[in-house]
């Protein structure tokens, strides 16, 4: 299964043409470039369904809630899959973004709630090594170079300016980013790189899913 160049020009010439005129006289280019997304989003979620428990595959809208924004382009520039990992005890979410020239593949936690930050913030400040084991580990430095996320300009509130982990701690989300050529989206091995690169994540979810679901001494606070 692989993603057609077609698909990828298409977008290209939306975002050239980012209007309702010109989207109405291509819908056809477009319900096939979607038709191709969605085969590609269900066999993502095949693969990678082999070695992990997973929520359905959720192709995002590629209509643009304009509302309260100033761009008032009506159409997103790329197709967005996400893929949430299941049940209450495995924590993270599977993102790919296709779009000519800025196509990656991601995933992590990019804007947890405020019980949630609080919880991983008080982990790395007790312990800031396995985490920083996982950051330093062969694969997730070949494939993502390190953690990312929106950070605070200083401590936040509750902890030490001078704490150790403080490129840690003032960090407001937690994400993995891998980016990826239009030659390398349409090639016949993608399906493969998406798989090995949502798996290279593996450890980084699974030690934060540990943490969000137990307190600091380790013990569970979920019902079971």
């Amino acid at each position: 299964m692989t993603i057609r160049p077609s698909t990828l020009q298409f977008l290209k010439d939306l975002a050239a043409n980012n209007n309702r005129e010109w989207f109405q006289a291509n819908k056809s280019r477009y319900e096939a470039a979607l038709a191709n997304m969605k085969q590609f989003a269900q066999a993502v979620e095949n693969v990678l369904g082999e070695t992990d428990h997973l929520e359905p595959a959720n192709l995002f809208r590629i209509y643009r809630d304009v509302r309260f924004s100033k761009d008032k382009s009506p159409y997103k520039n790329n197709f967005g899959l996400g893929i949430s990992r299941a049940t209450k005890r495995l924590r993270g979410g599977y993102y790919l973004q296709i779009e000519p020239g800025n196509s990656f593949i991601g995933g992590g936690f990019w804007q947890p709630n405020a019980a949630d930050l609080k919880r991983i913030r008080a982990e790395f400040a007790m312990d800031d090594q396995p985490i920083r084991e996982i950051m330093a580990e062969a694969r997730f430095r070949q494939y993502f170079g390190t953690l990312q996320g929106e950070t605070l300009k200083t401590a936040p509130q509750g902890f030490d300016k001078d704490h150790p982990a403080l490129d840690l701690l003032r960090m407001k989300g937690f994400v993995v980013k891998r980016n990826v050529t239009d030659e390398e989206v349409t090639s016949e091995q993608f399906l493969q790189e998406v798989k090995l690169t949502f798996q290279a994540m593996r450890p980084f979810f699974d030690y934060m899913s540990m943490v969000l679901t137990t307190n600091l001494n380790g013990e569970s606070v979920l019902e079971d």
